[in-house]
């Protein structure tokens, strides 16, 4: 595939994820450099979705460390259990955050992050990475988003 995104010109959301996901996967697919696989994820979720922040945390020891990503800097290192990352990470689930200012313990990585999805990345049953999504308007996620972001991940730990 070449190294482009084919993306319709509609701002519904539902058809813009069912546009990029087969480009992801296509792209992707047979690579087998992890990060340039997750740095193209984040770069073609950023242009098609254009979301505010994209990127990835790997998993080492105690710690979430920043991975390839999409957007302005973020925060290197986050805790165990700490932030909305760390929280998705102890608790193995998908977190949807429509406030992030009303999210005890947020790490504010930027101000103008108003709202957050946060998705685990597993690797033989355990959290390995943890994809994180900040968008700069209140309540800008819901399951739309949680349903084609998990398909996204289905495909993501074929790829760890």
């Amino acid at each position: 595939m070449a190294e482009d995104l084919k993306i319709p010109e509609t701002s519904d959301r539902k058809a813009l994820y069912e546009a990029v996901l087969p480009q992801i996967e296509a792209l992707t697919t047979g690579e087998s450099d992890l990060i340039a696989n997750l740095a193209n994820i984040s770069a073609a979720l950023k242009e098609v979705l254009g979301f505010f922040w994209i990127g990835f945390y790997r998993v080492e020891g105690k710690e979430l460390i920043l991975g390839p990503f999409q957007g302005p800097v973020a925060c290197t290192r986050i805790a165990y259990g700490k932030g909305v990352c760390g929280a998705a990470w102890k608790e193995k689930r998908i977190i949807i955050v429509p406030d992030v200012d009303a999210f005890p313990g947020h790490i504010a990585c930027s101000s103008a992050s108003k709202s957050e999805i946060v998705l685990p990345v597993y690797k033989n049953g355990e959290v390995a990475w943890i994809l994180d999504i900040d968008s700069d308007i209140l309540n800008d996620f819901d399951s739309l988003d949680e349903k084609y972001l998990s398909l996204l991940i289905k495909h993501a730990e074929k790829l760890i």
